[in-house]
C-alpha cells in the first residue's frame, strides 16, 4: 500500500502587510526600562505602607477599607482604574476600527450610572458601615442569600482577573515580544505583594499612579499618530469616507448589536451592576468618611471613565486612518483586533526609545489595577461572608486582618469568570427596591436570573460556533500594503494514490433561535429583570415581608430621593410606608458593632461607628423565633 512523503524545504515568501517581525526587534532595552519603572513605583508604594504604616493596618477596617479616612481624590482613581482594565483599553480602539463610533455613546449610560449609584445604591452600604457588600443581604434576607451572592462574586471576579491579565498579555506579546507567561507572572506577583504589604491604602494610590500612566500614554500615542497622517481633520474626514463615523443609530430592534437604545439603556444595567452593587467598588465607597466625598469620587470617577472612552475611541480612529488601505486584520499582520493598537504603536513610535515602553506601562497599569481590586475585594468577602459568619468564637479584628492578608496571596491564584453581575445587581434591587421580597423569592430569582443567563450566553457561542448566527464588520482593505520577503520552512506532503473522494457536506445551518440574536448589552437588563420579576412572583406565593416593619436603612427610600418636589402624601406613597412600625427594640439580637477605640495610634473618627455586621440576625431568623 502507497504512504505519504512529506519534504520539508526552505524557500523565500513574498508577504503582503506588516512586518510584524520587524516590528518586534524594536522593543529595546529602554522600554524594558520604562515598563520596570511603573512595576518598582507600584512595589514601593506598597513597600512604604507596609513598612511605614503598619500599625494603621493592623485591624480589618485598617487593612481593608484604609481606616475609613481616605482622600476622595485616590478613591476617584481608584474607581476609574478598577474595571478600565487592559482589556477596556485594547478592545475600544479595535471596536471603533471595526464598526465605526457608535459604541461611544455607552458614554452617556455613565451618567445615568453615576446619581443612580451616587443616591441610591451607596447610601445603603454607607449608612449600614459594612465592609462586604454582601452583609447587606444576610441584613435584608438569610445567610443563605449572603453566602450565595458573595460565592457568585468570588468566582466572577476571580475568572475576570485572570481574563484581565492573560488577554492583553497575549495581544502585547505577538506584537512587541514580551514573553506572555513571564508578564502574567511578573504582574500578579507584583500585585499579590503591594496588595497583601499596603492594604487598601497601596491599592488607591498605586491605582492613581497606574490612572495617570494610561491617561499618559494613550495620549502620547494618539497625539503623535494623529500627527503622522496629517491631524485631527485628516483622521475624522478618514473616518466618514470608511463609513466610521455613526452616532444615531435609533433601530429599536433589541437584537442589533449596538444602536442608542442597547449602548444607553444596555450600557446602564451592565455599568449599574459594577458601580453600585460590585465588592471591588463599594468598597472604594467606604474608603472615604462621608457620603458626601463618596458621592464625588463617583461624579469625579465618571468624568474620568468619559475622557477616557474618548481618547480610546479616537485612537481607534486614529488607527483606522493609518491602515485604511492596508487592513492588519486582512492581511494577516495580526490575527485578533486587540492586537491593533500594540501593533499601532510599534509601527509608527516603535522607532523612538522608551515609547512603546511607555504604552505596554500604560497598559499593564489597567491590568495592574483591575487584579489589586480583585485580590482586596476577595479577601474581605471571604473573611467576612465565609469565615465570620460561621465561626462561633468572636475574631479579633488584628485576626481578621491577618487572614485578609494570606487570602490576597492566595486567591490571586483562583483567576476564572462568569456572567453573573446581572444576577447580583438582580438580588440587591430586590432588596433595596422592594421591600415586599422575601428570602425564598431571591433564592429562587438568583437561581432563574443565573439558568436564564448562560443559557442566552452560552447558546449565543454555540449558535455562532455553527455559523447561524453572524457579526457584520464594516468593509476595509488591503490594496496599499506593503510587500515583504521572509524565509519559511515549506512542508510538501505527497499524497498516496486513493480511490475514495469523500464529499465535503454544505448543508445550511438554518437558524438560530431568536433569542439568541439579543445584543450582549442586554444581558444585565435581561438577567437582572429575571430575578426581580421571579422573585416577587414567589415572594406574593411564598408570603411577603412587611414593609412598615422593615428596618428603614434596608430600604432605598424612593419618595425621599426622587420626589422633593412632590407634596408629603406621595413621598409617603413612594417610600411604600417602610418602617412606619418598626421598633429597634423588635430586633434585640441585632448586636450594634461599634468602632474600636483607639489604640497603637489608629484613629477612628467618633459618630462613624459601624452598625452592620455578620452578628446581625437577619429578618428571617427573627421571624422564626417569633
Amino acid at each position: 500500500m502507497a504512504t505519504d512523503a512529506v519534504t520539508a524545504v526552505a524557500e523565500t515568501v513574498q508577504k503582503v502587510g506588516i512586518n510584524v517581525d520587524e516590528l518586534v526587534t524594536r522593543f529595546s532595552a529602554v522600554d524594558y526600562v520604562v515598563f520596570a519603572l511603573l512595576l518598582a513605583i507600584s512595589l514601593g508604594i506598597g513597600l512604604y505602607y507596609g513598612l511605614c504604616h503598619s500599625k494603621e493596618m493592623a485591624d480589618t477596617e485598617g487593612y481593608l477599607l484604609g481606616g475609613r479616612q481616605m482622600g476622595t481624590f485616590p478613591a476617584a482613581m481608584s474607581l476609574i482604574a478598577s474595571f478600565m482594565s487592559a482589556i477596556t483599553l485594547l478592545g475600544t480602539p479595535a471596536e471603533v476600527y471595526q464598526n465605526g463610533t457608535q459604541y461611544w455613546l455607552i458614554g452617556f449610560s455613565y451618567f445615568l450610572v453615576t446619581p443612580a449609584a451616587a443616591y441610591l445604591y451607596m447610601p445603603i452600604f454607607f449608612d449600614l458601615r459594612v465592609i462586604s457588600a454582601y452583609e447587606y443581604l444576610e441584613l435584608r434576607f438569610s445567610k443563605t442569600i449572603r453566602v450565595l451572592g458573595g460565592a457568585i462574586f468570588c468566582i466572577q471576579m476571580a475568572i475576570y482577573m485572570a481574563i484581565v491579565v492573560y488577554a492583553p498579555s497575549l495581544a502585547l506579546s505577538q506584537v512587541t515580544g514580551i514573553n506572555v507567561y513571564l508578564s502574567v507572572c511578573v504582574i500578579f506577583f507584583v500585585c499579590i505583594i503591594y496588595t497583601t504589604l499596603g492594604g487598601m491604602k497601596a491599592v488607591l494610590w498605586t491605582d492613581t499612579v497606574q490612572v495617570i500612566i494610561m491617561f499618559g500614554a494613550i495620549m502620547a500615542v494618539i497625539i503623535k499618530g494623529s500627527i503622522d497622517v496629517g491631524g485631527f481633520d485628516v483622521v475624522w474626514q478618514t473616518a466618514v469616507n470608511g463609513d466610521r463615523i455613526e452616532f444615531f443609530n435609533f433601530d429599536p430592534s433589541p437584537g442589533v448589536r449596538h444602536t442608542v437604545w442597547t449602548l444607553v439603556i444596555g450600557g446602564y444595567f451592565t455599568w449599574i451592576t459594577i458601580y453600585g452593587v460590585n465588592q471591588a467598588q463599594v468598597q472604594r465607597y467606604l474608603c472615604v468618611s462621608t457620603k458626601r466625598k463618596a458621592a464625588a469620587a463617583i461624579w469625579i470617577n465618571c468624568f474620568g471613565l468619559f475622557a477616557l472612552l474618548t481618547i480610546c475611541g479616537y485612537a481607534g480612529l486614529v488607527i483606522y486612518a493609518k491602515y485604511e488601505h492596508c487592513d492588519p486584520l486582512t492581511s494577516k499582520s495580526v490575527s485578533t483586533p486587540d492586537q491593533l493598537f500594540p501593533l499601532f504603536v510599534m509601527d509608527t513610535m516603535g522607532q523612538i526609545p522608551g515609547v512603546p515602553g511607555l504604552f505596554v506601562a500604560g497598559i499593564f497599569s489597567g491590568a495592574l489595577s483591575t487584579v489589586s481590586s480583585g485580590i482586596n475585594s476577595l479577601s474581605a468577602i471571604t473573611v467576612e461572608d465565609f469565615i465570620k459568619p460561621f465561626t462561633s468564637r468572636d475574631i479579633s479584628s488584628e485576626k481578621q486582618a491577618k487572614w485578609s492578608k494570606w487570602l490576597a496571596i492566595g486567591l490571586a491564584a483562583l483567576s476564572i469568570f462568569g456572567m453573573v453581575g446581572g444576577p447580583l445587581l438582580g438580588l440587591f434591587t430586590l432588596g433595596m427596591f422592594f421591600p415586599w421580597a422575601n428570602h425564598i423569592g431571591a433564592l429562587v430569582g438568583t437561581f432563574s436570573g443565573l439558568i436564564v443567563i448562560f443559557w442566552v450566553g452560552v447558546g449565543f457561542q454555540i449558535e455562532k460556533a455553527l455559523g447561524r448566527i453572524h457579526l457584520t464588520k464594516l468593509p476595509t482593505s488591503i490594496d496599499d500594503c506593503p510587500r515583504f520577503n521572509v524565509s519559511e520552512i515549506m512542508t510538501t506532503t505527497t499524497l498516496a494514490p486513493s480511490t475514495t473522494t469523500v464529499p465535503t457536506p454544505t448543508e445550511d445551518p438554518g437558524d438560530a433561535l431568536g433569542i439568541y440574536y439579543l445584543s450582549y448589552m442586554y444581558y444585565s437588563a435581561l438577567a437582572s429583570s429575571v430575578v426581580v420579576i421571579v422573585g416577587m412572583l414567589v415572594s406574593f406565593a411564598t408570603g411577603t415581608r412587611d414593609p412598615r416593619k422593615m428596618d428603614p436603612r434596608l430600604i432605598v427610600p424612593l419618595g425621599t430621593r426622587l420626589g422633593c418636589c412632590l407634596p408629603e402624601r406621595w413621598r409617603s406613597v413612594l417610600n411604600f410606608h417602610v418602617g412606619e412600625e418598626f421598633d429597634a427594640e423588635d430586633i434585640d439580637g441585632l448586636e450594634m458593632k461599634k468602632a474600636p477605640p483607639p489604640s497603637n495610634g489608629h484613629h477612628h473618627d467618633p459618630g462613624h461607628e459601624n452598625y452592620a455586621g455578620p452578628q446581625l440576625r437577619s429578618y428571617t431568623e427573627l421571624d422564626s423565633d417569633r
